[in-house]
């Protein structure tokens, strides 16, 4: 299945891209598609810049934070990753 991947800021400068549509398989055959999954994928599809960076990111799935990476990702989902922001 398909996940349109974008990237802010230092996960942006990392990745070298601001989005991409990624294939993304789930980790046991049969079983949905995970957000631990895609967060896979955005790292095999990436250098270790990138790797670094997603440590420390947040990450939403069509708009709504994910905090459990067992959550379902729909095939054509929006998934977001968020470095910390700082500003005031």
């Amino acid at each position: 299945m398909s996940v349109r991947v974008r990237y802010f800021a230092g996960a942006r400068a990392a990745a070298g891209v601001a989005e991409e549509t990624l294939g993304v398989a789930p980790a046991t055959a049969g079983e949905a598609v995970s957000a631990n999954d895609v967060i896979r994928a955005v790292l095999a599809a990436h250098d270790e810049p990138l790797a670094r960076v997603v440590g420390a990111c947040g990450f939403l799935l069509d708009g709504v934070a994910v905090r459990d990476g067992t959550a379902v990702v729909p095939d054509g989902a929006e998934f977001d990753v968020l470095p910390p922001f700082a500003g005031g």
